[in-house]
């Protein structure tokens, strides 16, 4: 029971912290090139753009960062043991995120929100984007850490501990690279999504006609991010399923609930039944051989079934359950997927508005547009299930089981308390969040001021 509580606390402060991270690293790169704008044409409306949605990054980081810090003190209240196995290792790209990556984020955005008045426009223009190449770095090490975990390597064992001997092996790691590719992808998604769903809002309530054309830019610009970004994210969250498949056979034989090997093998749509207590589910709507391109990348390639998989498992780690929970596995899959295929639909018929001129006028498309900024929140939280329940019942793949990582000093009643705490305190800043996103995103355009050294601009009040 401990364990299993120290899981589900472990996972409420890291789906939660997740929802800022996409963000913070969507809406750095959209600031950055709003301000981009602005520094070419010289037009007011992008620097007031630029301002307001800056208001709204800001608001998440400061959010994402309290969020992020309590994930740092769980490792040592209830999982000092797997903190103890492996932190030759899983410390170092840790320190690098913290030493590095983060001071570098924080402190140039302490000098792009106080430096309006104070740099010059080109100086103030590179200090957001030196906070977007903060924000990737951070996610760099963070993932680095996390697909050392679903596949080690660089390391060997000095009395049963891995040490690392090969940092560049951690560099190359094959998961992390397609993994990182993803989440920076999905991160400028939804940081798009954002800023479609934010303006699409004003369009639809704003009758000033200077901030609906402010508006109808940033639409324009979230629309021309979103829709080639998904479309390569796709690609690229397809070849690491293809990834995954070589290096953690169980996690994708799981996602389709694939009990038996196949050669070639379908993909369902829709199954009924298939969880861990019934391994002949009633799939509905196959789709020949696309398990096979997926999991493969060739049209009659071999998926091994988790029942054999199982088998092969005992045989090499010893007797013990090793099957992940399919339904979490089948249905975050298909989750993740489809709703980014209706996200994608959804940029495309705003591109076709778009085309056509019409896009602020189509009220029905404004409405959809301000309700799917849902979707990306779902899909990343489904992946992060399909990630990470996958992997189980290991904490680092072959090499210890998550029942191994857990305090030993650790009891059943102190998870309760800390998982109580951390569950109210989540709620908090999730509901301060909310109100506030929801407040700054809704509030009318300040007017345009100038910028520079010898200016008097101001930094919008929120940012203060």
């Amino acid at each position: 029971m401990t364990l299993d509580l120290a899981r589900w606390q472990f996972a409420l402060t890291s789906i939660n912290h997740f929802f800022f991270v996409p963000v913070t690293i969507g809406l750095a790169f959209l600031v950055a090139m709003l301000e981009t704008a602005w520094h070419r044409n010289g037009q007011p409306q992008f620097l007031s753009l630029t301002r307001f949605f800056g208001t709204l990054l800001v608001i998440n980081v400061a959010i994402g960062v309290v969020t992020g810090l309590v994930q740092e003190f769980e490792f040592g209240m209830n999982w000092s043991s797997y903190s103890r196995l492996v932190g030759n290792i899983f410390g170092a790209p840790l320190a690098m995120e913290g030493l590095a990556a983060f001071f570098l984020e924080s402190t140039f955005l302490g000098l792009w929100i106080f430096g309006w008045d104070k740099l010059s426009k080109r100086v103030h223009l590179l200090t957001i984007w030196l906070v977007f190449a903060g924000t990737v770095l951070s996610a760099a090490f963070i993932m680095m850490a996390n697909s050392w975990m679903q596949h080690p390597v660089g390391y060997q064992l000095v009395h049963g501990l891995p040490q690392l001997n090969d940092i560049w092996a951690v560099f190359t790691n094959p998961v992390f690279l397609w993994g990182y590719f993803h989440v920076v992808l999905d991160s400028i998604v939804t940081g798009a999504a954002v800023m479609l769903a934010v303006s699409a809002w004003q369009l639809r309530k704003s009758g000033q006609a200077q901030a609906r054309e402010a508006f109808g830019h940033t639409l324009r610009l979230s629309l021309a991010v979103l829709v080639p970004v998904l479309f390569v994210d796709m690609f690229v969250g397809s070849e690491l399923g293809v990834i995954e498949a070589r290096y953690q056979p169980m996690k994708i034989a799981a996602a389709e609930a694939q009990w038996t090997t196949c050669q070639p093998c379908s993909f369902s749509l829709f199954q009924v039944g298939g969880g861990n207590g019934d391994h002949t589910p009633t799939q509905i709507l196959q789709i020949p051989h696309l398990l096979s391109l997926l999991a493969t990348n060739s049209w009659n390639g071999k998926v091994i079934g988790l029942s054999p998989l199982q088998g092969s498992y005992v045989a090499r780690y010893g007797p013990g359950y090793y099957v992940p929970n399919v339904f979490i596995q089948y249905w975050s899959m298909r989750v993740m997927a489809y709703l980014a295929g209706l996200f994608l639909l959804l940029g495309l018929w705003g591109l076709w508005q778009m085309r056509r001129r019409s896009v602020p006028a189509n009220r029905w498309f404004l409405l959809a547009a301000t309700w799917a900024v849902i979707a990306p929140f779902v899909m990343n939280t489904a992946g992060w299930l399909l990630t990470e329940s996958g992997r189980q019942p290991w904490i680092v793949q072959g090499i210890a089981l998550t029942r191994q990582g857990v305090s030993p000093s650790v009891t059943f009643t102190d998870v309760v308390i800390s998982m109580v705490a951390f569950g109210l305190l989540y709620t908090a800043l999730g509901v301060v969040d909310a109100v506030l996103m929801i407040k700054y995103s809704r509030r009318g355009l300040e007017p345009p001021a100038p910028a520079g050294p010898d200016a008097s601009a101001r930094v919008p009040s929120m940012l203060y």
